[in-house]
């Protein structure tokens, strides 16, 4: 397993010197600054035997106080700039009825009143979310590695991949994720810039191996 973590924050990169009439770098960071972006991967797999994909056609989002899925601007911007990011790296969209090799789940969280370590698969069965009956796989259920965990407690987006041409023991089995926390995540004009930066730090994740 490998684990990548990206802090966008020059501040916390350089000594700091308190006085009177500093100010506190933390305290004086920028929104853009403060958000953070988490990246997992199964470093057993080899990305480039993948070719194909598909990415669900809404955004799962899953708050205090109730679980839906929905469309709005800022969800289809998502949908927009991952499957960019992908066609980019090499991988193919095809529709799901063609049997992708790469399940993309996308899902905005709101646990403002959670902070524990819990796994991607604690918001896998959501109403919302989209099960493996929805990627042709009936009866099946999701897999999350035991390093899959993240911390939260505040506005987050997910970025979920799951291999569909590998099940295991009637399991679809996570490969890959990011998580992208701090202010502004919700933000459509973010989206953009943090899914970039979530692919920059996942060089390994291409359909070749050029």
């Amino acid at each position: 397993m490998k684990k990548a973590m990206l802090v966008m924050c020059a501040a916390l990169g350089v000594t700091l010197s308190f006085s009177s009439c500093s100010k506190d770098p933390l305290k004086d960071m920028t929104e853009e600054e403060s958000r953070i972006y988490v990246t997992n991967y199964d470093d057993s797999v080899n990305f480039s035997s993948y070719r194909t994909f598909s990415i669900v056609d809404s955004v799962a989002v899953a708050t205090n106080t109730n679980e839906r899925r929905a469309l709005t601007d800022y969800d289809k911007q998502l949908i927009q700039d991952v499957t960019r990011s992908l066609e980019a790296r090499g991988y193919t969209r095809v529709d799901r009825a063609a049997k992708p090799d790469l399940a993309v789940n996308l899902t905005r969280i709101d646990n403002t009143y959670s902070a524990v370590y819990y796994n991607p698969g604690y918001w896998s069965g959501i109403g919302g979310y989209y099960d493996p009956f929805y990627w042709g796989f009936p009866g099946y259920g999701y897999y999350w590695p035991s390093y899959y965990q993240v911390y939260q407690q505040e506005r987050a987006v997910s970025i979920d991949m799951v291999d569909l041409k590998n099940p295991r023991n009637n399991q679809l089995v996570a490969v890959w994720n990011a998580m992208l926390r701090g202010s502004g995540v919700w933000n459509v004009s973010n989206v953009n810039s943090m899914v970039s930066a979530v692919f920059e730090q996942s060089a390994y994740l291409k359909a070749t191996n050029n």
